[in-house]
């Protein structure tokens, strides 16, 4: 069976992911286009909210993971960023 998710909802859930991706060009247009499908003002603060607790964990996650990080033994392991590997 086929899902459906109507364009609104797509819209509101593309709003959260905006926030947690810091991507300013994504919220600015996602929040238009759910104001144009009738999205009120309350959804889309919702939307918001829900995208700044995700962001809030996936920080706090970092956050830890690079304490680990830091205090580990030095390892080799693939180059990223641009960088050389080790």
């Amino acid at each position: 069976m086929k899902a459906i998710m109507d364009e609104k909802t797509k819209e509101l859930i593309a709003i959260g992911a905006s926030i947690g991706a810091h991507c300013q060009p994504c919220l600015t247009y996602h929040v238009n286009k759910a104001k144009e499908l009738g999205a009120d003002a309350d959804l889309i603060r919702a939307a918001i909210n829900v995208g700044h607790m995700v962001e809030k964990g996936a920080m706090a996650a970092m956050r830890e993971f690079a304490n680990d990080v830091f205090d580990a033994p030095v390892q080799k392991v693939p180059a990223c960023c641009g960088g050389k590997s080790n």
